[in-house]
């Protein structure tokens, strides 16, 4: 498993065409939310140390740092969300001749399974932060630059949605009920938040789009 992050952008490309199951949704959302947060950066730094936004700085000093750092997670959860996919299905390759054999690959299968739904679950989480981060800067961010904290926006909530679908897949294979509903519960509170979020965002880069 390659660094994604050291190819270029037609060699992802054309792995991700390919028929290997990596790269996949998850980490293909996770690899489009860290764009979505680069236009977010960008934003920032066009802000920094510009005339007529003297108010903003620590704000924006503080908002850079967290879009910097959820980037840098989706980097590192790119690979882990691989990896989950790599082991979840080296369990099916398990063998499954005595009943000991059963036993140990069902359970496996399941702490696979888990794990597969936790990293994309937790790639949502950050793609949710980085929509944080886009509202707070849609409010006071270079005017000239704006209309690319909605693409931000935009961006983090279509890949936190792409990559709920990684989640989705595999919940029916799950046997834990309460974690099922955890999870569940989880993805409601994604999902309204992100919507609210991307909303106000794109609500204050219009208004300031004139």
């Amino acid at each position: 498993m390659a660094e994604v992050y050291t190819k270029t952008i037609n060699d992802f490309l054309a792995e991700a065409c390919s028929s290997s199951p990596t790269p996949g949704g998850g980490n293909v959302s996770a690899v489009v939310a860290t764009l979505g947060g680069s236009m977010i950066a960008m934003v920032a730094n066009l802000t920094l140390g510009k005339k007529g936004y003297e108010d903003f700085q620590d704000e924006t000093k503080d908002i850079l740092d967290r879009v910097t750092k959820g980037i840098n997670e989706l980097k590192e959860l790119t690979l882990k969300d691989m990896q989950a996919f790599d082991d979840y299905m080296k369990c099916f390759r398990m063998p499954k001749e005595t009943e000991e054999e059963k036993a140990a690959r069902k359970e496996a299968i399941q702490k696979a399974a888990k794990n597969a739904t936790l990293v994309p679950l937790t790639i949502c989480r950050t793609c949710a932060e980085l929509l944080r981060q886009a509202d707070r800067l849609s409010r006071f961010g270079n005017k000239m630059a704006i209309s690319d904290v909605g693409v931000g926006a935009y961006v983090c909530e279509a890949a936190l949605r792409a990559c709920m679908l990684s989640v989705d897949i595999n919940l029916p294979t799950i046997k834990d009920q309460d974690f099922v509903n955890d999870v569940l519960n989880q993805r409601a509170r994604l999902f309204a938040e992100a919507e609210d979020l991307k909303t106000k965002a794109l609500a204050y880069v219009k208004e300031k789009m004139g």
